[in-house]
Protein backbone atom coordinates (compact mmCIF):
# COMPACT_ATOMS: atom_id res chain seq x y z
CA UNK A 1 0.00 0.00 0.00
CA UNK A 2 1.19 3.51 -0.84
CA UNK A 3 0.14 6.64 1.07
CA UNK A 4 0.92 10.15 -0.13
CA UNK A 5 1.20 12.96 2.42
CA UNK A 6 1.25 16.69 1.74
CA UNK A 7 3.98 18.23 3.92
CA UNK A 8 4.04 21.69 2.34
CA UNK A 9 3.07 23.28 5.67
CA UNK A 10 6.53 22.43 7.03
CA UNK A 11 9.67 24.49 6.63
CA UNK A 12 8.42 27.65 8.34
CA UNK A 13 10.67 29.10 11.03
CA UNK A 14 7.67 30.39 12.99
CA UNK A 15 5.49 27.38 13.79
CA UNK A 16 1.77 27.37 14.33
CA UNK A 17 -0.39 24.53 15.65
CA UNK A 18 -0.69 23.05 12.15
CA UNK A 19 3.09 22.70 11.79
CA UNK A 20 3.22 21.19 15.30
CA UNK A 21 0.51 18.72 14.34
CA UNK A 22 2.20 17.69 11.09
CA UNK A 23 5.70 17.28 12.54
CA UNK A 24 4.60 15.25 15.54
CA UNK A 25 2.11 13.10 13.66
CA UNK A 26 4.64 12.18 10.96
CA UNK A 27 7.35 11.40 13.49
CA UNK A 28 5.07 8.68 14.88
CA UNK A 29 2.98 7.46 11.96
CA UNK A 30 5.71 6.72 9.41
CA UNK A 31 7.32 3.99 11.52
CA UNK A 32 4.11 2.21 12.52
CA UNK A 33 4.06 -0.18 9.55
CA UNK A 34 7.21 -0.83 7.52
CA UNK A 35 5.12 -2.51 4.79
CA UNK A 36 3.40 0.76 3.92
CA UNK A 37 5.24 3.09 1.57
CA UNK A 38 4.90 6.79 2.29
CA UNK A 39 5.46 9.40 -0.40
CA UNK A 40 5.90 12.87 1.06
CA UNK A 41 5.06 15.77 -1.24
CA UNK A 42 6.86 19.07 -0.69
CA UNK A 43 6.94 22.05 -3.03
CA UNK A 44 8.76 25.31 -2.49
CA UNK A 45 10.92 27.69 -4.46
CA UNK A 46 12.88 29.27 -1.59
CA UNK A 47 12.48 27.26 1.63
CA UNK A 48 15.45 25.33 2.93
CA UNK A 49 15.43 21.54 2.43
CA UNK A 50 13.70 19.68 5.24
CA UNK A 51 15.82 17.88 7.80
CA UNK A 52 13.94 15.31 9.85
CA UNK A 53 15.06 11.85 10.91
CA UNK A 54 11.83 10.30 9.66
CA UNK A 55 12.52 11.44 6.09
CA UNK A 56 15.35 8.89 6.03
CA UNK A 57 13.22 5.88 7.02
CA UNK A 58 13.46 3.04 4.46
CA UNK A 59 9.73 3.15 3.66
CA UNK A 60 9.69 6.92 3.10
CA UNK A 61 10.32 8.82 -0.15
CA UNK A 62 10.48 12.62 -0.36
CA UNK A 63 9.29 14.28 -3.56
CA UNK A 64 10.38 17.91 -3.66
CA UNK A 65 9.28 20.23 -6.45
CA UNK A 66 10.87 23.65 -6.79
CA UNK A 67 7.62 25.25 -7.86
CA UNK A 68 6.01 28.16 -5.98
CA UNK A 69 2.93 26.94 -4.13
CA UNK A 70 1.00 30.01 -5.27
CA UNK A 71 1.42 28.81 -8.85
CA UNK A 72 0.31 25.28 -7.91
CA UNK A 73 -2.75 26.63 -6.11
CA UNK A 74 -3.81 28.70 -9.10
CA UNK A 75 -3.33 25.77 -11.50
CA UNK A 76 -5.19 23.38 -9.20
CA UNK A 77 -8.01 25.88 -8.69
CA UNK A 78 -8.68 26.76 -12.34
CA UNK A 79 -7.36 23.75 -14.24
CA UNK A 80 -7.57 20.88 -11.76
CA UNK A 81 -3.99 20.19 -12.77
CA UNK A 82 -1.31 19.05 -12.07
CA UNK A 83 -2.65 16.10 -10.10
CA UNK A 84 -0.36 15.64 -7.17
CA UNK A 85 -0.73 11.86 -6.92
CA UNK A 86 0.52 11.62 -10.52
CA UNK A 87 3.44 13.95 -9.77
CA UNK A 88 4.68 11.54 -7.10
CA UNK A 89 4.19 8.35 -9.13
CA UNK A 90 0.77 7.26 -7.89
CA UNK A 91 -0.65 6.53 -4.43
CA UNK A 92 -3.66 4.69 -3.02
CA UNK A 93 -4.67 7.53 -0.73
CA UNK A 94 -3.49 11.12 -0.37
CA UNK A 95 -3.49 12.70 3.10
CA UNK A 96 -3.48 16.46 3.71
CA UNK A 97 -2.71 17.53 7.31
CA UNK A 98 -4.17 20.91 6.35
CA UNK A 99 -6.70 21.91 3.71
CA UNK A 100 -4.22 23.11 1.11
CA UNK A 101 -5.90 23.02 -2.29
CA UNK A 102 -4.75 19.83 -4.01
CA UNK A 103 -5.91 18.15 -7.22
CA UNK A 104 -5.79 14.33 -7.36
CA UNK A 105 -7.08 11.72 -9.79
CA UNK A 106 -10.59 10.27 -9.28
CA UNK A 107 -9.10 6.90 -8.37
CA UNK A 108 -7.05 8.34 -5.49
CA UNK A 109 -8.77 8.44 -2.12
CA UNK A 110 -8.50 11.69 -0.17
CA UNK A 111 -8.28 12.31 3.57
CA UNK A 112 -8.02 15.86 4.99
CA UNK A 113 -7.50 17.17 8.52
CA UNK A 114 -9.43 20.29 9.51
CA UNK A 115 -8.13 22.11 12.56
CA UNK A 116 -10.68 24.88 12.98
CA UNK A 117 -13.12 27.15 11.18
CA UNK A 118 -11.95 30.44 12.65
CA UNK A 119 -11.77 31.93 9.14
CA UNK A 120 -15.53 31.36 8.81
CA UNK A 121 -16.63 32.63 12.21
CA UNK A 122 -14.12 35.46 12.68
CA UNK A 123 -12.96 36.78 9.28
CA UNK A 124 -12.19 40.16 10.88
CA UNK A 125 -9.36 38.51 12.80
CA UNK A 126 -7.49 37.92 9.55
CA UNK A 127 -5.83 40.23 7.06
CA UNK A 128 -7.52 40.60 3.69
CA UNK A 129 -4.69 38.60 2.12
CA UNK A 130 -5.27 35.74 4.55
CA UNK A 131 -9.00 35.82 3.93
CA UNK A 132 -8.39 35.68 0.19
CA UNK A 133 -6.10 32.69 0.76
CA UNK A 134 -8.86 30.88 2.64
CA UNK A 135 -11.27 31.53 -0.23
CA UNK A 136 -8.70 30.31 -2.76
CA UNK A 137 -8.29 27.02 -0.86
CA UNK A 138 -12.01 26.22 -1.46
CA UNK A 139 -12.55 24.38 1.84
CA UNK A 140 -16.19 23.44 1.15
CA UNK A 141 -15.30 21.91 -2.21
CA UNK A 142 -12.46 19.96 -0.63
CA UNK A 143 -14.73 18.70 2.14
CA UNK A 144 -17.30 17.44 -0.35
CA UNK A 145 -14.76 15.56 -2.44
CA UNK A 146 -12.86 14.08 0.52
CA UNK A 147 -13.45 10.42 1.30
CA UNK A 148 -12.78 11.02 4.99
CA UNK A 149 -12.27 14.10 7.17
CA UNK A 150 -10.29 14.19 10.40
CA UNK A 151 -11.30 16.79 12.98
CA UNK A 152 -8.91 17.51 15.84
CA UNK A 153 -11.76 18.00 18.34
CA UNK A 154 -15.48 17.38 18.74
CA UNK A 155 -15.92 21.12 18.60
CA UNK A 156 -14.34 21.25 15.14
CA UNK A 157 -16.48 18.32 13.97
CA UNK A 158 -19.62 20.11 15.13
CA UNK A 159 -18.54 23.26 13.28
CA UNK A 160 -17.87 21.30 10.09
CA UNK A 161 -21.24 19.60 10.20
CA UNK A 162 -23.21 22.71 11.12
CA UNK A 163 -21.45 25.26 8.93
CA UNK A 164 -20.87 23.12 5.83
CA UNK A 165 -23.67 20.54 6.30
CA UNK A 166 -21.18 17.67 6.19
CA UNK A 167 -22.43 14.16 7.04
CA UNK A 168 -21.20 13.45 10.61
CA UNK A 169 -20.36 9.87 9.56
CA UNK A 170 -17.73 11.28 7.22
CA UNK A 171 -15.89 13.09 10.03
CA UNK A 172 -13.69 11.30 12.56
CA UNK A 173 -12.42 13.03 15.69
CA UNK A 174 -8.78 12.23 16.43
CA UNK A 175 -7.18 14.22 19.23
CA UNK A 176 -3.62 15.42 18.82
CA UNK A 177 -0.93 14.60 21.34
CA UNK A 178 1.69 16.51 23.27
CA UNK A 179 5.32 16.44 22.23
CA UNK A 180 7.48 14.24 24.43
CA UNK A 181 9.97 17.12 24.50
CA UNK A 182 7.57 19.28 26.49
CA UNK A 183 8.26 18.51 30.13
CA UNK A 184 9.56 20.34 33.16
CA UNK A 185 13.38 20.66 33.20
CA UNK A 186 15.43 20.17 36.36
CA UNK A 187 15.50 22.97 38.94
CA UNK A 188 19.15 23.66 38.12
CA UNK A 189 18.43 23.91 34.39
CA UNK A 190 15.51 26.27 35.06
CA UNK A 191 17.60 28.57 37.23
CA UNK A 192 20.34 28.68 34.60
CA UNK A 193 17.76 29.44 31.89
CA UNK A 194 16.15 32.13 34.03
CA UNK A 195 19.48 33.86 34.64
CA UNK A 196 20.61 33.56 31.04
CA UNK A 197 17.39 35.11 29.72
CA UNK A 198 17.01 37.65 32.54
CA UNK A 199 13.49 36.53 33.41
CA UNK A 200 11.56 37.97 36.37
CA UNK A 201 10.69 35.95 39.47
CA UNK A 202 6.94 36.13 38.87
CA UNK A 203 5.31 36.45 35.48
CA UNK A 204 2.16 35.69 33.55
CA UNK A 205 2.94 33.90 30.29
CA UNK A 206 1.30 33.90 26.89
CA UNK A 207 3.04 31.81 24.23
CA UNK A 208 1.67 31.45 20.69
CA UNK A 209 1.57 33.31 17.39
CA UNK A 210 0.64 36.98 17.82
CA UNK A 211 -2.69 37.52 16.09
CA UNK A 212 -6.08 39.06 17.02
CA UNK A 213 -7.81 35.71 17.58
CA UNK A 214 -5.58 35.01 20.58
CA UNK A 215 -6.98 38.03 22.47
CA UNK A 216 -3.58 39.28 23.61
CA UNK A 217 -4.90 42.83 24.01
CA UNK A 218 -7.37 41.35 26.51
CA UNK A 219 -4.46 39.86 28.47
CA UNK A 220 -2.72 43.26 28.57
CA UNK A 221 -5.91 44.92 29.85
CA UNK A 222 -6.36 42.20 32.50
CA UNK A 223 -2.72 42.70 33.54
CA UNK A 224 -3.43 46.41 34.04
CA UNK A 225 -6.34 45.56 36.35
CA UNK A 226 -4.14 43.23 38.38
CA UNK A 227 -1.41 45.83 38.75
CA UNK A 228 -3.84 48.59 39.75
CA UNK A 229 -5.11 46.40 42.60
CA UNK A 230 -1.78 47.00 44.35
CA UNK A 231 -1.35 43.31 45.22
CA UNK A 232 1.12 42.33 42.51
CA UNK A 233 3.93 44.88 42.45
CA UNK A 234 6.54 42.36 41.27
CA UNK A 235 4.33 40.65 38.68
CA UNK A 236 5.35 40.88 35.01
CA UNK A 237 3.64 39.89 31.78
CA UNK A 238 5.67 37.95 29.22
CA UNK A 239 4.21 37.72 25.70
CA UNK A 240 6.15 35.21 23.62
CA UNK A 241 5.67 34.31 19.98
CA UNK A 242 6.26 35.37 16.40
CA UNK A 243 4.07 38.09 14.85
CA UNK A 244 1.31 36.64 12.71
CA UNK A 245 -1.10 39.10 11.09
CA UNK A 246 -2.84 42.27 12.32
CA UNK A 247 -0.55 42.22 15.33
CA UNK A 248 0.31 45.94 15.58
CA UNK A 249 -2.59 46.69 17.93
CA UNK A 250 -1.04 44.28 20.44
CA UNK A 251 2.11 46.42 20.63
CA UNK A 252 0.03 49.60 20.64
CA UNK A 253 -2.01 48.35 23.59
CA UNK A 254 1.16 47.48 25.49
CA UNK A 255 2.73 50.87 24.77
CA UNK A 256 -0.38 52.65 26.12
CA UNK A 257 -0.22 50.78 29.42
CA UNK A 258 1.19 52.59 32.44
CA UNK A 259 2.77 49.24 33.31
CA UNK A 260 4.52 48.83 29.95
CA UNK A 261 7.90 48.56 31.70
CA UNK A 262 6.72 45.26 33.17
CA UNK A 263 5.46 43.87 29.86
CA UNK A 264 8.10 41.79 28.10
CA UNK A 265 7.93 40.67 24.47
CA UNK A 266 9.94 37.69 23.26
CA UNK A 267 9.90 36.97 19.54
CA UNK A 268 10.27 33.47 18.14
CA UNK A 269 10.79 30.85 20.85
CA UNK A 270 12.90 27.83 19.93
CA UNK A 271 11.31 24.42 20.47
CA UNK A 272 13.90 23.48 23.06
CA UNK A 273 13.14 26.57 25.14
CA UNK A 274 9.37 26.30 25.39
CA UNK A 275 9.39 23.94 28.36
CA UNK A 276 11.55 26.36 30.35
CA UNK A 277 9.25 29.30 29.69
CA UNK A 278 6.18 27.27 30.66
CA UNK A 279 7.81 25.90 33.81
CA UNK A 280 9.07 29.27 35.06
CA UNK A 281 5.74 31.02 34.55
CA UNK A 282 3.49 31.63 37.56
CA UNK A 283 0.41 31.15 35.39
CA UNK A 284 -0.23 30.56 31.68
CA UNK A 285 -3.05 32.61 30.15
CA UNK A 286 -4.77 31.75 26.87
CA UNK A 287 -8.10 33.61 26.53
CA UNK A 288 -8.45 32.92 22.81
CA UNK A 289 -11.67 33.86 21.05
CA UNK A 290 -11.68 30.60 19.09
CA UNK A 291 -9.62 27.39 18.97
CA UNK A 292 -9.87 24.14 17.07
CA UNK A 293 -7.71 22.28 19.60
CA UNK A 294 -5.25 24.27 21.74
CA UNK A 295 -1.65 23.03 22.05
CA UNK A 296 -0.17 25.76 24.31
CA UNK A 297 -2.47 25.23 27.35
CA UNK A 298 -1.82 21.49 27.27
CA UNK A 299 1.92 22.07 27.02
CA UNK A 300 1.82 24.43 30.01
CA UNK A 301 -0.18 21.86 32.00
CA UNK A 302 2.37 19.21 31.09
CA UNK A 303 5.04 21.39 32.73
CA UNK A 304 3.05 21.81 35.92
CA UNK A 305 1.90 25.37 35.27
CA UNK A 306 -1.72 26.35 36.07
CA UNK A 307 -3.65 27.70 33.12
CA UNK A 308 -6.47 30.16 32.44
CA UNK A 309 -8.31 29.57 29.17
CA UNK A 310 -11.48 30.65 27.39
CA UNK A 311 -14.79 28.93 27.97
CA UNK A 312 -15.49 28.63 24.23
CA UNK A 313 -14.91 26.41 21.16
CA UNK A 314 -12.61 23.42 21.84
CA UNK A 315 -10.96 24.66 25.04
CA UNK A 316 -13.49 23.35 27.61
CA UNK A 317 -13.40 20.00 25.79
CA UNK A 318 -9.61 19.76 25.70
CA UNK A 319 -8.58 21.51 28.92
CA UNK A 320 -11.63 20.63 31.00
CA UNK A 321 -11.00 20.72 34.75
CA UNK A 322 -7.29 21.13 34.15
CA UNK A 323 -7.66 24.90 33.93
CA UNK A 324 -9.77 27.85 34.98
CA UNK A 325 -12.31 28.75 32.28
CA UNK A 326 -13.18 32.41 31.65
CA UNK A 327 -15.20 34.59 29.30
CA UNK A 328 -12.58 35.98 26.86
CA UNK A 329 -14.64 39.15 26.37
CA UNK A 330 -14.55 39.97 30.09
CA UNK A 331 -11.12 41.27 31.09
CA UNK A 332 -12.22 41.56 34.73
CA UNK A 333 -13.03 37.86 34.76
CA UNK A 334 -9.62 37.07 33.24
CA UNK A 335 -7.85 39.18 35.86
CA UNK A 336 -9.88 37.64 38.69
CA UNK A 337 -8.95 34.09 37.56
CA UNK A 338 -5.26 35.00 37.41
CA UNK A 339 -5.46 36.63 40.83
CA UNK A 340 -7.15 33.57 42.33
CA UNK A 341 -4.42 31.24 41.05
CA UNK A 342 -1.67 33.54 42.32
CA UNK A 343 -3.15 33.96 45.81
CA UNK A 344 -5.01 30.71 46.56
CA UNK A 345 -2.49 27.92 47.14
CA UNK A 346 -5.19 25.25 47.42
CA UNK A 347 -6.76 26.24 44.10
CA UNK A 348 -3.35 26.41 42.48
CA UNK A 349 -2.41 22.90 43.65
CA UNK A 350 -5.77 21.53 42.52
CA UNK A 351 -5.46 23.03 39.03
CA UNK A 352 -1.90 21.75 38.62
CA UNK A 353 -2.91 18.22 39.68
CA UNK A 354 -5.92 18.16 37.37
CA UNK A 355 -3.75 19.50 34.58
CA UNK A 356 -1.36 16.56 34.89
CA UNK A 357 -4.34 14.18 34.80
CA UNK A 358 -5.82 15.90 31.75
CA UNK A 359 -2.70 15.72 29.59
CA UNK A 360 -2.62 11.93 29.96
CA UNK A 361 -5.50 11.81 27.46
CA UNK A 362 -3.39 13.22 24.63
CA UNK A 363 -0.79 10.91 23.13
CA UNK A 364 0.86 11.16 19.71
CA UNK A 365 1.32 7.40 19.43
CA UNK A 366 -2.42 6.92 19.82
CA UNK A 367 -3.15 9.78 17.43
CA UNK A 368 -0.83 8.23 14.83
CA UNK A 369 -2.40 4.78 15.21
CA UNK A 370 -5.93 6.13 14.77
CA UNK A 371 -4.89 8.29 11.82
CA UNK A 372 -3.24 5.36 10.04
CA UNK A 373 -6.37 3.26 10.58
CA UNK A 374 -8.38 6.07 9.03
CA UNK A 375 -6.04 6.28 6.03
CA UNK A 376 -6.03 2.54 5.35
CA UNK A 377 -9.73 1.84 5.95
CA UNK A 378 -11.29 0.03 3.01
CA UNK A 379 -7.99 -0.33 1.12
Amino acid sequence: MVIGIDIRVLGSHAKSGIEEYTENLLSHILSLNGNIRFKLFYSSLRKEPLNYDWIRLPNVELYRLKIPNKLLFVANSFLGYPRVDELIGGVDVFFSPHFLLTAVTPECKRVITFHDLSYEYFPDFFSWRRNMWHIQMKPLEQLRFADKIIAVSKSTKTDLCNRYLIDPAKVEVIYSGISELIKKPTDRALQDFKSKNNLPDQFILFLAKLEPRKNITGIIKAFRILKKSGKFDNLHLLIAGSPGWLYKEIFNEASRSEYKDQIIFKNHIEDGDRSSYYSLASVFVYPSFFEGFGFPPLEAMSCGTPVVVSNNSSLPEVVGGGGVLVDPYNVYEISFAISAILTDDLLRAKIIFQGFETVKRFNWQEAARKTLTCLTAGL
